[in-house]
């Protein structure tokens, strides 16, 4: 299994969600390697059951595993870090106090680590309160330059921001992205993206001047009935990746 991971010398990666290892291992095909494919610890009872079969995953996928917190919830940030600990997977989601646990746990500052913040409704300023105590208090609102410092206090690698609606907060991600390629630090933006708008709001972020992006592509793109992500759609997406890049 590979530790360092294959997609640090692309400025654009994917993250999917996976429908079931199969699935997962089509996805992780469909997109050439340049993705991170998601599965949720929200899913699994306990985590020994969510380390035996995050790790078949992995194998599947030269360890393109991206462990999930499940809709960002903030219950879920210390078994993340404990199932992470063990797995040592490429991508880690986290909230944004969960950030320094997973770090220290893993060991090593290969595996990317992000820190959830959300918008706030005023460009420029985030919320950072997301953790499992912090999301139940006022609402902490910093402005994005000291939350990313923060979160490279506390050894993160990127910002994951959710939830964005899709473009409905776009001069907020406008914000982050400048932010993001100020500081040199990865941005991952999250929710409501999909077919239609992952285009801009990926080239949002590369104007900028951001040095990775990589766009949480999650619902829009499952079929329903199966719970599986469509392959066809990875494919479309990876096709807007390589256009953006040319």
């Amino acid at each position: 299994m590979t530790l360092t991971p294959n997609f640090y010398q692309d400025r654009l990666c994917l993250n999917v969600l996976a429908g079931s290892k199969e699935n997962a291992r089509a996805i992780w095909q469909a997109a050439e390697g340049h993705v991170l494919v998601g599965v949720l610890s929200k899913n699994y009872a306990s985590n020994d059951a969510a380390i035996a079969d995050m790790r078949e995953y992995a194998a599947l996928i030269d360890n393109a595993l991206s462990v999930g917190l499940g809709a960002g919830d903030p219950g879920q940030s210390q078994m993340v870090s404990e199932i992470s600990a063990v797995l040592q997977p490429q991508h880690v989601n986290q909230v944004f106090t969960g950030v320094a646990t997973s770090r220290a746990l893993l060991g090593q500052s290969q595996t990317v680590v992000n820190g959830l913040i959300s918008p706030t409704g005023t460009p420029g300023k985030v919320k950072i309160s997301t953790g499992p105590r912090s999301a139940k208090s006022d609402d902490a609102i910093v402005p994005i330059s000291t939350a990313i410092a923060m979160l490279q206090d506390m050894g993160g690698s990127s910002v994951k921001y959710f939830p964005m609606g899709g473009l409905q907060t776009v001069e907020e991600y406008r914000a982050v992205a400048d932010a993001c390629a100020r500081q040199d630090f990865w941005l991952e933006p999250t929710g409501g993206i999909d077919l239609d708008n992952v285009e801009q709001i990926i080239r949002i972020a590369l104007d900028a001047g951001v040095s990775k992006v990589i766009p949480h592509v999650y619902s829009s793109i499952i079929d329903k009935a199966s719970g599986e992500t469509r392959i066809e759609d990875v494919q479309q997406l990876l096709a807007i990746c390589k256009k953006l890049l040319a």
